[in-house]
C-alpha cells in the first residue's frame, strides 16, 4: 500500500528508476464492477431514472403532444430491456461497462429526439417532423462501437422509449420509421473501416427517410410548405448528417470508454510507426516474421468471428521488445557469430524472456493500445523455453558426469528447474490474445521444414496447439475445441499458401560456346523438316 515510499526512498539512494513497470494483477474489484449482475442491475436502475426525468422535460415542453410518456410506460420498457439484456446477450457481451455505453447513447439518442420534434411542433409540422428525427443515431454509433447486437438494442429500445413523446396516431408511424431506419443503420455500419464509408452509410439511411416520406404521404405537406425543395430533401440530409454527427462523436466515446473501433485499429496499422519502422531497419527478421504472423493471425480470427482487425495491428507489435537485444534472436542472428555460444543456457532463456516486459515498457513509452499491450504482455503465456531448458539439463548431466569422475565439485552442479526456464505470464486472457500466441509459434516452427509438404504443416499445426492445450496455456481464453479446429484449419491453409514449391526453371548457360549451341538447337527447331533435311545432305556433302 506504502510501495511508493519505498519507491522514492530508493530513487534517492539511486537504485531506482522513479517509475513503476507495468504490472498485470487481477483485480477482484475491477472484475466485480465489471461483471456482477447486482452491479448491472443498479446501473440499469440509474439509467431508468435518468431516461424518465429526460423524458419528464421533453414531455414537459412538448405540452399536449407527449401523450403516450408515463413513468410507468418507461418502467415497463426497462423491464423488458433489463430481461433482454440477462437474456439475450451471451456473457462477453454483456459487461456493466457495456450497459453505460448503451444508456448513454440512447439518452443522446432521445434528447436529439426531443429537440426534432419540439422544433416540429413549433413550425407545425405535424405527422411530418417523424421523417427528420435522427432515428439512426444511436443504433449507428452504437453498432460501430460495441457491435451489432447493441446497435439493434439500441434501435428496439430508443424507438419504443421515443414514441412516449409523439402523439397516439403518430405512435405507429414513428415506430416504423424508427425501428426501419435504425436497423438499416446498423446493416450499413457493422463492419465500417473506413471514416469515408460513414457517408455511404448516411446516404442509405437518407434514401430510407425519403421512402419512409413518400409512404406515409408527407411529401404532399412538403410541397405545400413555404420551401418545398428544402423539405423534400430535409429527410435525405437529416440522414447523412446523422451518419456525419455519429461520425464525429465515435472518437469522443472511444476515449472515454475506452473502446477501440474497427476504423481506428487500421489507423493503428500504419507500418510507418516509428516502432514498426525501428524494428525493420534493426531487427529485419522480427520485422518480417511479425507480419507473417499478423496474416497468419488475421485468417484464423476470420474464421471464428474474433477482431480480425486487432490480430493483425497487435501482431505487428508483439515482439518489439526484441528491439532492445535483437542480435540475441534467431531470424536476426548472424549464422557465424552466436552470442548464446558465451552464456550459459539459464542466462540465454533469461534474455529471450526479457523481451516481453521489455516490449510492454516500450509500448507504454509510445503510447499504444492497451489491448496491443496486454497481447505482448501474454502472447509467450507461461509457456517453457524449451531449448535452453533442454540444454540446461544437458549441462546439468554433463556436470553429474564430472563429479561422479572426481573432475568436478558438487557445488558446481546447476540447479535446473522448469520454473527457472518458464515465461511469467499471464496466460493469453482473450480470443484475440491466444490467436496470436499459436500464431506466433507456428510460424517459428514452420520455418524449420525443410520439405514443407501438406502433411508435414499440418503435423506440425497439430502438435502446436496440442501441447498448448496440454500445457494449460489456453484455459484462461474462451475459444472452444470447434474453434480451436476452424483456427488449424485455417493456419494450414494459409502456412500452405506461403509455403507452398515452385518450378525450376532449368539455369542460363554462362558459357559464350553454351549460349550458341542452344540457340542453334532452337533455329533448328524452328525449321520445317524438309529444311532440316536439306541442311544435313549439304553438310554430308
Amino acid at each position: 500500500m506504502f510501495d511508493f515510499i519505498k519507491r522514492a526512498q530508493l530513487h534517492r539512494q539511486g537504485l531506482s528508476c522513479g517509475k513503476v513497470r507495468r504490472k498485470h494483477l487481477q483485480s477482484e474489484l475491477a472484475d466485480t464492477l465489471r461483471c456482477n449482475p447486482w452491479i448491472g442491475i443498479g446501473i440499469f436502475s440509474a439509467a431508468f431514472i435518468a431516461v424518465d426525468v429526460l423524458l419528464h422535460v421533453l414531455a414537459a415542453s412538448l405540452q399536449a403532444q407527449a401523450e403516450g410518456y408515463s413513468t410507468v410506460f418507461v418502467a415497463a420498457v426497462f423491464l423488458t430491456a433489463t430481461l433482454h439484456w440477462y437474456l439475450g446477450f451471451p456473457p462477453n457481451t454483456r459487461s456493466n461497462s457495456s450497459v453505460v455505453l448503451s444508456f448513454t447513447g440512447i439518452l443522446m439518442h432521445l434528447g436529439a429526439t426531443g429537440v426534432v420534434l419540439g422544433y416540429g411542433l413549433h413550425h407545425n409540422w405535424g405527422d411530418y417532423t417523424i421523417m427528420v428525427v435522427p432515428h439512426a443515431f444511436a443504433p449507428m454509433l452504437l453498432c460501430m462501437l460495441a457491435g451489432r447486437r447493441i446497435g439493434l438494442y439500441a434501435s428496439v429500445y430508443g424507438t419504443l422509449l421515443g414514441a412516449s413523446l409523439v402523439q397516439a396516431n403518430q405512435t405507429l408511424p414513428f415506430m416504423a420509421t424508427g425501428l426501419s431506419m435504425g436497423f438499416i443503420a446498423v446493416f450499413t455500419s457493422q463492419r465500417l473501416r473506413r471514416r469515408s464509408r460513414l457517408l455511404t452509410a448516411g446516404l442509405y439511411i437518407g434514401l430510407a427517410a425519403t421512402v419512409f416520406m413518400l409512404l406515409f404521404g408527407q411529401a404532399s405537406v412538403a410541397l405545400a410548405s413555404e420551401n418545398p425543395v428544402l423539405m423534400l430533401v430535409l429527410p435525405f440530409l437529416t440522414g447523412v448528417l446523422t451518419a456525419m454527427l455519429a461520425g464525429a462523436i465515435l472518437p469522443v466515446f472511444e476515449h472515454f470508454f475506452q473502446v477501440t473501433t474497427d476504423i481506428s485499429w487500421l489507423e493503428l496499422s500504419d507500418l510507418n510507426h516509428p516502432l514498426m519502422r525501428r524494428l525493420s531497419i534493426e531487427a529485419p527478421g522480427t520485422y518480417h516474421h511479425s507480419l507473417v504472423v499478423a496474416n497468419l493471425a488475421e485468417a484464423a480470427a476470420e474464421t471464428v468471428s474474433a477482431n480480425a482487425t486487432l490480430c493483425r495491428v497487435a501482431a505487428h507489435f508483439h515482439d518489439i521488445g526484441k528491439l532492445t537485444k535483437p542480435e540475441y534472436f534467431i531470424e536476426n542472428m548472424d549464422p557465424d557469430d552466436n552470442p548464446h555460444d558465451d552464456l550459459t543456457a539459464r542466462m540465454s532463456a533469461l534474455v529471450l524472456m526479457a523481451h516481453v516486459k521489455d516490449g510492454v515498457d516500450l509500448a507504454i513509452k509510445h503510447g499504444l493500445n492497451n489491448k496491443i499491450i496486454d497481447v505482448i504482455e501474454q502472447h509467450h503465456g507461461t509457456s517453457l523455453v524449451w531449448f535452453f531448458y533442454r540444454r540446461a539439463l544437458d549441462q546439468k548431466k554433463e556436470m553429474l558426469r564430472l563429479v561422479e569422475e572426481d573432475k568436478a565439485r558438487e557445488d558446481d552442479v546447476p540447479d535446473v528447474t522448469e520454473d527457472g526456464f518458464r515465461y511469467p505470464g499471464p496466460k493469453p486472457e482473450s480470443r484475440e490474445s491466444a490467436i496470436i500466441s499459436l500464431a506466433d509459434s507456428i510460424e517459428s516452427a514452420s520455418r524449420t521444414l525443410t520439405k514443407p509438404t501438406p502433411a508435414r504443416v499440418e503435423q506440425l499445426v497439430e502438435e502446436i496447439i496440442r501441447n498448448r492445450l496440454l500445457d494449460n496455456q489456453l484455459d484462461d481464453c474462451d475459444l472452444t475445441l470447434a474453434e480451436l479446429a476452424s483456427i488449424k484449419a485455417s493456419f494450414i491453409k494459409t502456412l500452405l499458401s506461403m509455403m507452398h514449391s515452385r518450378i525450376k526453371y532449368p539455369k542460363e548457360p554462362v558459357e559464350r560456346t553454351a549460349i550458341e549451341e542452344v540457340r542453334k538447337q532452337a533455329r533448328d527447331l524452328e525449321q520445317p523438316a524438309p529444311a532440316q533435311a536439306a541442311a544435313k545432305a549439304v553438310s554430308a556433302a
